[in-house]
Protein backbone atom coordinates (compact mmCIF):
# COMPACT_ATOMS: atom_id res chain seq x y z
CA UNK A 1 0.00 0.00 0.00
CA UNK A 2 1.18 3.53 -1.36
CA UNK A 3 1.23 6.20 1.41
CA UNK A 4 2.05 9.92 0.12
CA UNK A 5 3.34 11.74 3.10
CA UNK A 6 2.69 15.41 2.87
CA UNK A 7 5.27 17.32 4.71
CA UNK A 8 3.99 20.59 6.12
CA UNK A 9 7.20 21.38 8.60
CA UNK A 10 10.74 20.34 8.88
CA UNK A 11 13.03 19.23 11.70
CA UNK A 12 15.16 22.02 12.96
CA UNK A 13 18.77 21.88 11.54
CA UNK A 14 20.07 22.15 14.70
CA UNK A 15 18.45 18.29 14.85
CA UNK A 16 18.02 17.56 11.24
CA UNK A 17 21.44 15.93 10.07
CA UNK A 18 21.48 13.32 13.47
CA UNK A 19 17.94 12.19 13.72
CA UNK A 20 16.43 13.40 10.70
CA UNK A 21 13.04 15.26 9.12
CA UNK A 22 9.46 14.64 9.44
CA UNK A 23 9.38 12.02 6.99
CA UNK A 24 11.81 9.71 8.00
CA UNK A 25 10.13 9.73 11.16
CA UNK A 26 7.31 8.42 9.80
CA UNK A 27 8.79 6.03 7.84
CA UNK A 28 10.88 4.62 10.68
CA UNK A 29 7.51 4.64 12.48
CA UNK A 30 5.55 2.66 10.04
CA UNK A 31 8.30 0.40 8.92
CA UNK A 32 7.92 -3.54 8.86
CA UNK A 33 3.82 -3.01 8.49
CA UNK A 34 2.93 -3.68 4.33
CA UNK A 35 3.23 0.29 3.32
CA UNK A 36 5.92 2.06 1.38
CA UNK A 37 6.27 5.69 1.01
CA UNK A 38 6.45 8.72 -1.15
CA UNK A 39 7.06 12.27 -0.21
CA UNK A 40 5.43 15.57 -1.29
CA UNK A 41 6.88 18.56 0.04
CA UNK A 42 3.91 20.79 0.32
CA UNK A 43 4.71 23.26 2.47
CA UNK A 44 6.94 24.20 -0.66
CA UNK A 45 3.63 24.03 -2.78
CA UNK A 46 4.73 20.09 -4.15
CA UNK A 47 1.35 18.59 -4.30
CA UNK A 48 0.06 15.36 -5.92
CA UNK A 49 -1.48 15.38 -9.15
CA UNK A 50 -4.56 14.17 -7.78
CA UNK A 51 -6.04 11.93 -4.69
CA UNK A 52 -5.12 9.00 -6.43
CA UNK A 53 -1.92 9.39 -7.01
CA UNK A 54 -1.36 7.38 -4.05
CA UNK A 55 -3.30 4.51 -1.80
CA UNK A 56 -3.63 6.91 1.47
CA UNK A 57 -1.87 10.40 2.72
CA UNK A 58 -0.16 11.02 5.88
CA UNK A 59 0.08 14.26 6.99
CA UNK A 60 2.66 15.68 9.27
CA UNK A 61 3.28 18.40 11.74
CA UNK A 62 4.33 21.70 11.52
CA UNK A 63 5.41 25.22 12.89
CA UNK A 64 2.97 26.64 10.99
CA UNK A 65 -0.70 27.61 12.25
CA UNK A 66 -3.67 25.99 10.17
CA UNK A 67 -5.46 29.53 10.33
CA UNK A 68 -2.06 31.36 9.16
CA UNK A 69 -1.84 32.76 5.40
CA UNK A 70 0.67 30.43 3.99
CA UNK A 71 0.20 29.82 0.01
CA UNK A 72 -0.04 25.97 0.78
CA UNK A 73 -3.14 26.01 3.42
CA UNK A 74 -5.82 26.44 0.90
CA UNK A 75 -4.79 24.08 -2.07
CA UNK A 76 -4.16 21.67 1.04
CA UNK A 77 -7.17 22.08 2.78
CA UNK A 78 -9.37 21.29 -0.71
CA UNK A 79 -6.80 18.20 -1.29
CA UNK A 80 -8.11 17.23 2.15
CA UNK A 81 -11.78 17.63 1.31
CA UNK A 82 -11.21 16.01 -2.29
CA UNK A 83 -9.85 12.92 -0.81
CA UNK A 84 -12.82 12.75 1.51
CA UNK A 85 -15.15 13.17 -1.34
CA UNK A 86 -12.94 9.77 -3.00
CA UNK A 87 -12.90 7.84 -0.10
CA UNK A 88 -8.77 8.09 -0.13
CA UNK A 89 -7.79 7.42 3.30
CA UNK A 90 -6.13 10.33 5.13
CA UNK A 91 -4.17 10.30 8.31
CA UNK A 92 -3.00 13.57 10.49
CA UNK A 93 -0.91 14.27 13.06
CA UNK A 94 -0.22 17.37 14.85
CA UNK A 95 -0.62 20.28 12.31
CA UNK A 96 -2.33 17.48 9.94
CA UNK A 97 -5.25 16.96 13.02
CA UNK A 98 -5.45 20.47 13.00
CA UNK A 99 -6.05 21.25 9.30
CA UNK A 100 -8.16 18.64 8.57
CA UNK A 101 -10.14 19.37 10.98
CA UNK A 102 -10.25 23.16 9.92
CA UNK A 103 -10.58 21.81 6.33
CA UNK A 104 -13.78 20.10 7.27
CA UNK A 105 -15.34 22.95 9.35
CA UNK A 106 -13.76 22.78 12.49
CA UNK A 107 -12.11 25.58 14.34
CA UNK A 108 -8.27 25.90 15.25
CA UNK A 109 -7.20 28.17 17.56
CA UNK A 110 -3.96 29.35 19.61
CA UNK A 111 -5.55 27.57 22.86
CA UNK A 112 -5.83 30.16 25.76
CA UNK A 113 -4.94 27.06 27.95
CA UNK A 114 -1.31 27.45 26.66
CA UNK A 115 1.20 24.53 25.80
CA UNK A 116 1.09 20.73 26.02
CA UNK A 117 4.67 19.59 25.75
CA UNK A 118 6.85 15.69 26.04
CA UNK A 119 4.74 12.70 27.57
CA UNK A 120 1.22 12.92 27.75
CA UNK A 121 -1.42 10.22 28.74
CA UNK A 122 -4.43 10.16 26.30
CA UNK A 123 -7.63 8.58 26.63
CA UNK A 124 -8.35 6.49 23.93
CA UNK A 125 -11.59 5.51 24.77
CA UNK A 126 -10.22 3.45 27.64
CA UNK A 127 -7.17 2.83 26.62
CA UNK A 128 -4.17 5.31 28.05
CA UNK A 129 -1.24 5.50 25.49
CA UNK A 130 1.48 8.13 26.57
CA UNK A 131 2.82 9.80 23.59
CA UNK A 132 4.99 12.93 23.18
CA UNK A 133 3.13 16.34 22.51
CA UNK A 134 4.47 19.70 21.64
CA UNK A 135 1.78 22.22 20.60
CA UNK A 136 0.11 25.12 21.61
CA UNK A 137 -2.57 25.23 18.91
CA UNK A 138 -5.48 22.91 18.81
CA UNK A 139 -8.76 21.69 17.63
CA UNK A 140 -11.46 23.54 19.80
CA UNK A 141 -14.26 22.94 17.92
CA UNK A 142 -14.26 19.69 16.26
CA UNK A 143 -16.16 18.80 12.63
CA UNK A 144 -19.57 17.57 12.61
CA UNK A 145 -19.30 14.83 11.12
CA UNK A 146 -15.85 13.68 13.39
CA UNK A 147 -15.96 11.23 16.60
CA UNK A 148 -13.91 11.75 19.25
CA UNK A 149 -11.78 8.91 19.92
CA UNK A 150 -9.27 9.90 21.97
CA UNK A 151 -9.12 13.02 24.84
CA UNK A 152 -7.29 14.83 28.00
CA UNK A 153 -8.25 17.24 30.12
CA UNK A 154 -6.17 19.47 28.15
CA UNK A 155 -6.85 18.79 24.48
CA UNK A 156 -10.89 17.44 24.66
CA UNK A 157 -10.50 16.65 20.93
CA UNK A 158 -7.16 15.01 20.82
CA UNK A 159 -7.96 12.08 18.38
CA UNK A 160 -10.67 12.44 15.62
CA UNK A 161 -12.13 9.56 13.23
CA UNK A 162 -14.29 10.55 10.11
CA UNK A 163 -15.82 7.37 9.92
CA UNK A 164 -13.40 5.17 7.99
CA UNK A 165 -11.38 7.87 5.50
CA UNK A 166 -9.78 10.02 7.77
CA UNK A 167 -7.82 9.62 11.12
CA UNK A 168 -6.02 12.29 13.17
CA UNK A 169 -4.35 12.85 16.62
CA UNK A 170 -2.82 15.71 18.30
CA UNK A 171 0.04 14.09 19.61
CA UNK A 172 3.46 12.94 17.91
CA UNK A 173 3.54 9.54 17.90
CA UNK A 174 6.70 9.66 15.27
CA UNK A 175 8.56 11.63 17.99
CA UNK A 176 11.74 9.63 19.97
CA UNK A 177 12.99 10.63 23.19
CA UNK A 178 16.18 12.38 21.77
CA UNK A 179 13.99 14.11 19.22
CA UNK A 180 11.38 15.65 22.25
CA UNK A 181 15.26 16.81 24.04
CA UNK A 182 16.06 18.31 21.09
CA UNK A 183 13.00 20.30 20.69
CA UNK A 184 12.89 21.41 24.07
CA UNK A 185 16.76 22.32 23.93
CA UNK A 186 16.85 24.00 20.65
CA UNK A 187 13.22 25.27 19.77
CA UNK A 188 11.53 25.56 23.21
CA UNK A 189 13.53 28.54 24.82
CA UNK A 190 11.58 31.75 24.58
CA UNK A 191 8.71 30.02 22.85
CA UNK A 192 7.36 27.55 25.67
CA UNK A 193 7.06 29.19 29.43
CA UNK A 194 10.50 27.97 30.95
CA UNK A 195 9.00 25.53 33.42
CA UNK A 196 6.46 23.50 31.02
CA UNK A 197 9.96 22.98 29.26
CA UNK A 198 11.57 21.79 32.81
CA UNK A 199 8.78 19.31 33.55
CA UNK A 200 8.71 17.99 29.87
CA UNK A 201 12.32 17.53 30.54
CA UNK A 202 11.51 15.32 33.56
CA UNK A 203 9.21 12.87 32.30
CA UNK A 204 11.31 12.45 28.90
CA UNK A 205 12.17 8.49 30.16
CA UNK A 206 8.83 7.72 30.53
CA UNK A 207 7.38 4.70 28.21
CA UNK A 208 5.87 5.71 25.30
CA UNK A 209 2.97 4.10 23.22
CA UNK A 210 4.46 4.40 19.79
CA UNK A 211 4.20 0.83 19.18
CA UNK A 212 0.52 0.85 19.66
CA UNK A 213 0.26 3.95 17.48
CA UNK A 214 2.02 2.75 14.68
CA UNK A 215 -0.51 -0.09 14.73
CA UNK A 216 -3.77 2.17 15.24
CA UNK A 217 -2.19 4.01 12.16
CA UNK A 218 -1.37 1.04 9.90
CA UNK A 219 -4.16 -0.95 10.87
CA UNK A 220 -6.53 2.36 9.30
CA UNK A 221 -4.92 2.03 6.35
CA UNK A 222 -4.95 -1.22 5.70
CA UNK A 223 -8.72 -1.98 6.92
CA UNK A 224 -9.81 0.91 4.91
CA UNK A 225 -7.76 -0.54 1.81
CA UNK A 226 -9.83 -4.45 2.67
CA UNK A 227 -13.06 -2.68 2.78
CA UNK A 228 -12.33 -0.84 -0.78
CA UNK A 229 -11.15 -3.84 -2.20
CA UNK A 230 -14.42 -5.99 -0.83
CA UNK A 231 -16.42 -3.45 -2.49
CA UNK A 232 -14.86 -3.84 -5.88
CA UNK A 233 -14.78 -7.94 -5.57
Amino acid sequence: MLIGILQTGASPDALKADLGDYPDFFERLLADRGLEFRRYCVMDMEFPSSVTECDGWLITGSRFGAYEDHPFIAPLEQFIRDAYAGHVPVVGICFGHQIIAQAMGGKVEKYQGGWSVGPTEYDFQGEKVVLNAWHQDQVVQKPEMAEVVASTGFCGNAALLYDDRMFTVQPHPEFRREFMEGLIKFRGPGLVPQEILEAATDRLDTPLGTTTMAGRIARFFHDHQTRAEKLRA
